[in-house]
Protein backbone atom coordinates (compact mmCIF):
# COMPACT_ATOMS: atom_id res chain seq x y z
CA UNK A 1 0.00 0.00 0.00
CA UNK A 2 1.24 3.28 -0.66
CA UNK A 3 2.45 6.00 2.30
CA UNK A 4 0.10 8.10 3.44
CA UNK A 5 0.00 11.91 2.35
CA UNK A 6 1.12 14.66 3.84
CA UNK A 7 -1.67 17.82 3.27
CA UNK A 8 -1.40 20.91 4.81
CA UNK A 9 -3.89 23.85 3.69
CA UNK A 10 -4.40 27.13 5.85
CA UNK A 11 -5.30 30.79 4.03
CA UNK A 12 -4.91 33.40 5.81
CA UNK A 13 -8.49 34.05 5.75
CA UNK A 14 -9.27 31.22 7.65
CA UNK A 15 -7.43 32.38 10.90
CA UNK A 16 -9.05 36.06 10.61
CA UNK A 17 -12.30 33.77 10.54
CA UNK A 18 -11.63 31.78 13.56
CA UNK A 19 -11.19 35.07 15.53
CA UNK A 20 -14.23 36.54 14.28
CA UNK A 21 -15.76 32.95 15.13
CA UNK A 22 -14.76 33.35 18.79
CA UNK A 23 -16.24 36.83 19.03
CA UNK A 24 -19.97 36.21 17.30
CA UNK A 25 -20.26 33.13 19.45
CA UNK A 26 -21.38 35.33 22.55
CA UNK A 27 -24.34 36.11 20.09
CA UNK A 28 -25.71 33.16 19.35
CA UNK A 29 -27.44 30.11 21.70
CA UNK A 30 -26.61 26.91 20.23
CA UNK A 31 -24.11 25.82 17.69
CA UNK A 32 -25.23 23.33 14.15
CA UNK A 33 -21.66 21.52 13.70
CA UNK A 34 -22.12 20.33 10.64
CA UNK A 35 -19.82 17.18 9.61
CA UNK A 36 -19.45 15.06 6.71
CA UNK A 37 -21.30 11.60 7.52
CA UNK A 38 -18.85 10.01 5.25
CA UNK A 39 -15.91 10.79 7.39
CA UNK A 40 -17.54 12.16 10.79
CA UNK A 41 -13.79 12.08 12.90
CA UNK A 42 -12.01 13.82 9.90
CA UNK A 43 -14.75 16.67 9.64
CA UNK A 44 -14.44 17.26 13.35
CA UNK A 45 -12.25 20.57 13.62
CA UNK A 46 -10.92 20.35 16.85
CA UNK A 47 -9.62 24.26 16.86
CA UNK A 48 -13.48 24.71 16.54
CA UNK A 49 -14.42 22.08 19.73
CA UNK A 50 -12.05 24.58 21.63
CA UNK A 51 -14.15 27.74 20.40
CA UNK A 52 -17.54 26.43 20.90
CA UNK A 53 -16.56 24.94 24.91
CA UNK A 54 -19.49 25.03 27.04
CA UNK A 55 -21.39 26.12 23.99
CA UNK A 56 -25.34 23.87 23.40
CA UNK A 57 -24.35 21.97 20.36
CA UNK A 58 -26.06 20.00 17.91
CA UNK A 59 -24.57 17.72 15.42
CA UNK A 60 -25.73 17.39 12.50
CA UNK A 61 -24.39 14.27 9.61
CA UNK A 62 -25.11 15.62 6.40
CA UNK A 63 -24.30 13.79 3.18
CA UNK A 64 -26.07 11.21 4.96
CA UNK A 65 -27.17 9.78 1.31
CA UNK A 66 -23.50 9.42 0.59
CA UNK A 67 -22.40 7.51 3.45
CA UNK A 68 -23.02 3.56 4.58
CA UNK A 69 -26.34 3.64 6.72
CA UNK A 70 -25.21 0.85 9.21
CA UNK A 71 -22.12 3.32 10.22
CA UNK A 72 -24.29 6.25 9.93
CA UNK A 73 -26.67 4.64 12.94
CA UNK A 74 -23.21 3.68 15.01
CA UNK A 75 -21.83 7.55 14.57
CA UNK A 76 -25.35 8.53 16.10
CA UNK A 77 -25.25 6.00 19.13
CA UNK A 78 -21.22 7.01 19.63
CA UNK A 79 -22.40 10.65 19.86
CA UNK A 80 -25.18 10.00 21.93
CA UNK A 81 -22.26 8.22 24.75
CA UNK A 82 -20.82 12.02 24.47
CA UNK A 83 -24.07 13.18 25.57
CA UNK A 84 -24.71 15.27 21.86
CA UNK A 85 -27.68 14.98 19.64
CA UNK A 86 -26.33 13.75 15.91
CA UNK A 87 -29.17 13.93 13.22
CA UNK A 88 -28.69 12.30 9.89
CA UNK A 89 -29.56 14.87 6.60
CA UNK A 90 -29.21 15.61 3.84
CA UNK A 91 -29.48 19.21 3.32
CA UNK A 92 -29.88 18.96 -0.79
CA UNK A 93 -32.89 17.19 -0.48
CA UNK A 94 -33.89 18.21 3.23
CA UNK A 95 -34.10 14.59 4.47
CA UNK A 96 -33.30 15.09 7.87
CA UNK A 97 -33.87 18.54 8.49
CA UNK A 98 -36.85 18.63 10.30
CA UNK A 99 -35.80 16.98 13.41
CA UNK A 100 -33.14 19.86 13.59
CA UNK A 101 -35.41 21.72 15.41
CA UNK A 102 -36.86 19.76 18.11
CA UNK A 103 -33.20 18.45 18.80
CA UNK A 104 -32.62 22.39 18.99
CA UNK A 105 -34.57 23.21 21.39
CA UNK A 106 -34.43 19.84 23.44
CA UNK A 107 -30.77 21.26 24.25
CA UNK A 108 -31.81 24.48 24.55
CA UNK A 109 -35.05 23.55 26.97
CA UNK A 110 -33.56 24.87 30.55
CA UNK A 111 -32.75 28.53 28.12
CA UNK A 112 -35.92 28.59 26.72
CA UNK A 113 -37.91 27.84 30.03
CA UNK A 114 -35.70 30.80 31.65
CA UNK A 115 -36.78 32.74 28.76
CA UNK A 116 -40.21 32.63 29.41
CA UNK A 117 -40.37 33.07 32.91
CA UNK A 118 -38.73 36.07 32.22
CA UNK A 119 -41.92 36.91 29.58
CA UNK A 120 -39.50 36.20 26.71
CA UNK A 121 -41.99 33.63 25.00
CA UNK A 122 -41.27 33.43 21.52
CA UNK A 123 -37.86 34.77 21.03
CA UNK A 124 -35.80 33.50 18.61
CA UNK A 125 -33.51 31.06 18.80
CA UNK A 126 -29.85 31.78 17.49
CA UNK A 127 -28.18 29.75 15.99
CA UNK A 128 -24.51 29.34 14.72
CA UNK A 129 -23.73 27.03 11.58
CA UNK A 130 -20.19 25.36 12.10
CA UNK A 131 -18.14 23.22 9.39
CA UNK A 132 -15.17 22.52 7.68
CA UNK A 133 -14.61 23.64 3.37
CA UNK A 134 -17.34 22.10 1.57
CA UNK A 135 -19.44 20.37 4.31
CA UNK A 136 -22.60 21.42 3.01
CA UNK A 137 -23.52 24.36 5.47
CA UNK A 138 -25.31 26.62 3.04
CA UNK A 139 -26.57 23.92 1.38
CA UNK A 140 -28.55 23.37 4.54
CA UNK A 141 -29.35 27.25 5.48
CA UNK A 142 -30.70 27.15 2.04
CA UNK A 143 -32.98 24.71 2.98
CA UNK A 144 -34.78 26.14 5.95
CA UNK A 145 -34.66 30.03 4.87
CA UNK A 146 -37.72 31.40 5.02
CA UNK A 147 -38.82 32.89 1.20
CA UNK A 148 -38.51 36.64 0.93
CA UNK A 149 -36.08 36.53 4.34
CA UNK A 150 -32.42 37.75 4.08
CA UNK A 151 -31.49 36.32 0.93
CA UNK A 152 -29.10 32.64 0.46
CA UNK A 153 -26.30 31.84 0.76
CA UNK A 154 -23.88 31.20 -1.85
CA UNK A 155 -23.53 27.38 -2.58
CA UNK A 156 -21.19 25.73 -4.85
CA UNK A 157 -19.25 23.11 -5.25
CA UNK A 158 -15.73 23.80 -3.82
CA UNK A 159 -15.00 24.82 -0.97
CA UNK A 160 -13.93 28.37 0.71
CA UNK A 161 -17.13 29.90 -0.91
CA UNK A 162 -18.54 31.73 2.24
CA UNK A 163 -16.19 34.14 2.99
CA UNK A 164 -18.04 36.28 5.83
CA UNK A 165 -20.48 35.57 8.36
CA UNK A 166 -24.36 36.40 7.75
CA UNK A 167 -27.37 36.19 9.43
CA UNK A 168 -30.65 34.33 8.21
CA UNK A 169 -34.07 34.17 8.96
CA UNK A 170 -35.59 30.93 8.84
CA UNK A 171 -39.19 29.25 10.02
CA UNK A 172 -40.30 28.32 13.34
CA UNK A 173 -38.39 31.27 15.28
CA UNK A 174 -34.85 30.05 14.42
CA UNK A 175 -32.36 32.63 13.27
CA UNK A 176 -28.89 31.56 11.43
CA UNK A 177 -25.74 32.45 11.45
CA UNK A 178 -23.91 31.57 8.44
CA UNK A 179 -20.10 31.20 8.95
CA UNK A 180 -16.74 30.58 6.24
CA UNK A 181 -15.89 26.65 6.36
CA UNK A 182 -12.57 26.84 8.60
CA UNK A 183 -10.02 24.14 8.11
CA UNK A 184 -7.15 23.98 11.15
CA UNK A 185 -3.41 24.84 10.86
CA UNK A 186 -1.83 21.12 11.65
CA UNK A 187 -3.17 17.79 10.35
CA UNK A 188 -1.74 16.35 13.37
CA UNK A 189 -2.84 12.93 11.83
CA UNK A 190 -1.97 12.73 8.16
CA UNK A 191 -4.84 10.64 7.24
CA UNK A 192 -7.30 13.16 8.60
CA UNK A 193 -5.93 15.47 5.90
CA UNK A 194 -6.02 12.39 3.37
CA UNK A 195 -9.63 12.08 4.08
CA UNK A 196 -10.42 15.72 3.81
CA UNK A 197 -9.11 15.80 0.63
CA UNK A 198 -11.00 12.71 -0.78
CA UNK A 199 -14.37 15.06 0.13
CA UNK A 200 -13.25 17.79 -1.31
CA UNK A 201 -12.86 19.99 1.69
CA UNK A 202 -9.55 20.92 0.87
CA UNK A 203 -8.45 22.57 -2.55
CA UNK A 204 -7.71 20.54 -5.40
CA UNK A 205 -5.42 22.93 -6.74
CA UNK A 206 -2.69 21.86 -3.87
CA UNK A 207 -3.09 18.64 -4.43
CA UNK A 208 -1.30 15.61 -6.00
CA UNK A 209 -4.45 14.99 -7.61
CA UNK A 210 -3.03 11.21 -9.06
CA UNK A 211 -1.42 10.47 -5.37
CA UNK A 212 -4.29 11.09 -3.99
CA UNK A 213 -6.82 8.89 -6.16
CA UNK A 214 -4.34 5.95 -5.65
CA UNK A 215 -4.16 6.03 -1.66
CA UNK A 216 -8.61 6.39 -1.94
CA UNK A 217 -8.72 3.50 -4.10
CA UNK A 218 -6.37 1.67 -2.02
CA UNK A 219 -9.22 2.16 0.70
CA UNK A 220 -11.73 1.89 -1.16
CA UNK A 221 -10.48 -1.98 -2.36
CA UNK A 222 -10.09 -2.70 1.61
CA UNK A 223 -13.51 -1.48 2.66
CA UNK A 224 -15.95 -1.01 -0.34
CA UNK A 225 -14.69 -3.68 -3.04
CA UNK A 226 -17.59 -4.48 -4.20
CA UNK A 227 -18.38 -1.33 -5.20
CA UNK A 228 -15.25 -0.87 -7.11
CA UNK A 229 -15.55 -3.70 -8.89
CA UNK A 230 -19.18 -2.92 -9.92
CA UNK A 231 -18.44 0.77 -10.75
CA UNK A 232 -15.21 0.14 -13.04
CA UNK A 233 -15.58 -3.42 -14.13
CA UNK A 234 -12.58 -4.54 -12.13
CA UNK A 235 -11.83 -8.14 -11.58
CA UNK A 236 -10.53 -8.04 -7.83
CA UNK A 237 -9.33 -10.77 -5.29
CA UNK A 238 -9.20 -9.75 -1.80
CA UNK A 239 -6.21 -12.01 -0.94
CA UNK A 240 -4.14 -9.93 -3.08
CA UNK A 241 -4.80 -6.45 -2.92
CA UNK A 242 -3.28 -4.37 -5.98
CA UNK A 243 -1.56 -1.61 -5.50
CA UNK A 244 -3.47 2.38 -6.16
CA UNK A 245 -1.86 3.18 -9.17
CA UNK A 246 -2.59 -0.37 -10.57
CA UNK A 247 -5.76 0.13 -9.66
CA UNK A 248 -6.26 3.71 -11.47
CA UNK A 249 -4.44 2.64 -14.55
CA UNK A 250 -7.54 -0.28 -14.65
CA UNK A 251 -9.97 2.15 -14.13
CA UNK A 252 -8.63 4.09 -17.29
CA UNK A 253 -8.05 1.22 -19.08
CA UNK A 254 -12.03 -0.05 -18.76
CA UNK A 255 -12.96 4.09 -19.51
CA UNK A 256 -10.79 3.78 -22.50
CA UNK A 257 -8.77 7.09 -21.17
CA UNK A 258 -5.20 6.61 -23.47
CA UNK A 259 -2.86 8.59 -25.35
CA UNK A 260 -1.14 8.38 -28.30
CA UNK A 261 0.90 5.11 -28.06
CA UNK A 262 -1.73 3.35 -25.98
CA UNK A 263 -0.57 4.77 -22.26
CA UNK A 264 -3.22 5.26 -19.96
CA UNK A 265 -3.97 8.69 -19.20
CA UNK A 266 -3.90 7.92 -15.54
CA UNK A 267 -4.55 11.98 -14.58
CA UNK A 268 -7.79 12.16 -16.18
CA UNK A 269 -8.88 8.52 -14.51
CA UNK A 270 -7.73 10.38 -11.27
CA UNK A 271 -9.99 13.15 -11.77
CA UNK A 272 -12.99 10.68 -12.64
CA UNK A 273 -12.80 8.72 -9.44
CA UNK A 274 -12.58 11.71 -7.26
CA UNK A 275 -15.43 13.68 -9.20
CA UNK A 276 -17.64 9.89 -9.03
CA UNK A 277 -16.92 9.18 -5.12
CA UNK A 278 -17.40 12.79 -4.43
CA UNK A 279 -21.03 12.64 -6.54
CA UNK A 280 -22.09 9.75 -4.52
CA UNK A 281 -21.58 7.41 -7.74
CA UNK A 282 -20.03 5.06 -5.92
CA UNK A 283 -22.51 4.29 -3.73
CA UNK A 284 -22.68 4.80 0.23
CA UNK A 285 -19.85 4.56 1.36
CA UNK A 286 -17.80 5.49 5.01
CA UNK A 287 -14.42 6.11 4.98
CA UNK A 288 -14.54 6.14 8.78
CA UNK A 289 -15.82 3.67 11.68
CA UNK A 290 -16.62 4.40 15.13
CA UNK A 291 -13.27 3.20 17.24
CA UNK A 292 -14.12 -0.04 19.11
Amino acid sequence: MGEVMSIQWFPGHMAKTRRKIGEDLKLVDVVAEILDARVPKSSANPVLRDLIRSKPRVVLLNKSDMADPWETAKWVDHFKDQGLRAIPIESKTGKGIPAFYSAARQVLSEQIAAWERKGMVGRPIRVMVLGVPNVGKSSFINRIIVKGGAGRAEVRDKPGVTRQNRWFTVGKGFELLDTPGVLWPKFEDPVVGEHLAFTGAVKDEILDIEGLACRLLELLQELYPKNLQERYKLQLDPETPLEGYELLERIGRSRGMLVSGGEINTERAAITLLDEYRGGRLGPMTLEQVSP
